[in-house]
């Protein structure tokens, strides 16, 4: 079972950027399709973004797509979420979460198959 330790949050004004990081232990990084999640105040769980094992495949929501970019570096292990053009709507706690690992290096994964998280990092935007 892998875990997973977010950082990089932090509050930011409106048009600010931030980037988060993502240090997975206990399996090899490259074997799993990762992404990012985030959960608002009364809010469900909300997936923006993933990408394949071979971070040459992504997915974005359409609330994110075009200010956020996932990307990943194996040889670190480690992956990232560059946030841009930050409005108050994204303040929310953002959890890395990994896919079931072994899938196809390619394969981005739906928002169902992810089976762990990590404990998730606050992002707070300031109007």
């Amino acid at each position: 079972q892998v875990q997973l330790v977010e950082s990089g949050g932090g509050l930011v004004q409106t048009g600010g950027s931030l980037r988060l990081s993502c240090a997975p232990s206990g399996r090899t990084f490259a074997w799993y399709p990762m992404g990012w999640f985030r959960q608002a105040p009364g809010k469900e769980r909300e997936f923006i973004t993933a990408i394949s094992r071979s971070g040459g495949n992504t997915y974005y929501a359409d609330s994110v797509k075009g200010r956020f970019t996932i990307s990943r570096d194996n040889a670190e292990s480690t992956l990232y979420l560059q946030m841009n053009s930050l409005k108050p709507e994204d303040t929310a706690v953002y959890y890395c979460a990994a896919a079931q690992g072994g899938s196809s290096f390619f394969y981005v994964p739906s928002s169902n198959e992810f089976a762990a998280w990590g404990q998730g990092t606050q992002v707070t935007v300031s109007s």
